[in-house]
């Protein structure tokens, strides 16, 4: 049943994100209040999918890439709700519900055989559910800090043309981002803290020489140094979006180096 739920989960995420694209792009209320009702739903269908996924895998966290996509998916699209609750706009909606498909179309339409080479914990649970939090706010923080870009050029323009995409004012934009950032920050430091606890217990200090743990730590430099700058200097536009870009490719390169990491990594059995 779980994979019939995460089907129709994205379905109505295939459907939000067509509705989203009226709602945020030519101003047409209505559409909105598809693509909002229909997050909600997906939400739910997703969320119920998720947790039969686990409770018939007899198991209390991903273990396996799909279920990872999914989660992430998972956390993405609440994410979007929380920006729309708190903002009132759709306009990430754009950018975010297209990737939530992706993510969870391939886990929807063909199940995975993998496991995860790490010990079953609720730490464990806590310590990925915190860092694909971590990551689900620098993306959503990339695509506020592109909109971001594309509003300030807009208005640089000047431009009486009808808009094509309409945006919320740049201050709100930017706190987005920005909050998004910090929101993530300490969902990210308790994350590696909680795995590089659990780490030191069951593998030992050899775990700390591991290609993903080194590099988790200096994504996590990196995601330091990014909102240590933007606060400092007040980074905006262009280079906010070249300094989350940076980031987000250290976290891509983490997520690439479960291939070769030999306590992360995805295999089949």
């Amino acid at each position: 049943m779980s994979l019939i739920w995460l089907r129709v989960a994205v379905i109505l995420y295939g459907i939000a994100s067509l509705a989203v694209l009226p709602a945020a792009l030519y101003d047409r209320p209505r559409w909105r209040h598809v693509a909002v009702p229909a997050t909600v739903a997906a939400i739910l269908f997703h969320f119920v999918s998720f947790a039969e996924m686990l409770n018939a895998a007899h198991h209390m966290l991903p273990v396996d890439t799909h279920e990872t996509q999914a989660l992430l998916a998972l956390l993405l699209a609440l994410a979007f709700l929380l920006v729309y609750w708190r903002y009132k706009t759709v306009s990430l909606g754009v950018f975010v519900l297209p990737i939530v498909v992706l993510l969870t179309l391939v886990p929807a339409f063909r199940p995975s055989q993998e496991t995860l080479l790490l010990a079953h914990s609720n730490w464990i649970l806590l310590h990925v559910a915190l860092l694909l939090a971590g990551y689900a706010a620098l993306i959503l923080s990339l695509l506020a800090s592109l909109l971001y870009l594309i509003q300030e050029r807009r208005l640089k323009s000047k431009s009486t043309a009808p808009s094509w995409l309409r945006l919320p004012p740049l201050d709100t934009i930017d706190q987005i981002a920005l909050k998004t950032l910090l929101f993530g920050l300490p969902c990210m430091t308790a994350g590696l803290l909680i795995g590089s606890w659990v780490a030191a217990v069951t593998v030992g200090p050899a775990f700390f020489l591991d290609y993903k743990v080194l590099l988790s730590f200096a994504m996590w430099i990196a995601y330091v140094g990014m909102i240590h700058i933007r606060r400092m200097s007040g980074l905006r536009g262009r280079r906010a979006v070249y300094l989350s870009s940076f980031v987000f490719f250290v976290v891509v390169t983490v997520w690439a180096a479960n291939q070769f990491s030999a306590v992360h990594r995805f295999t089949t059995p």
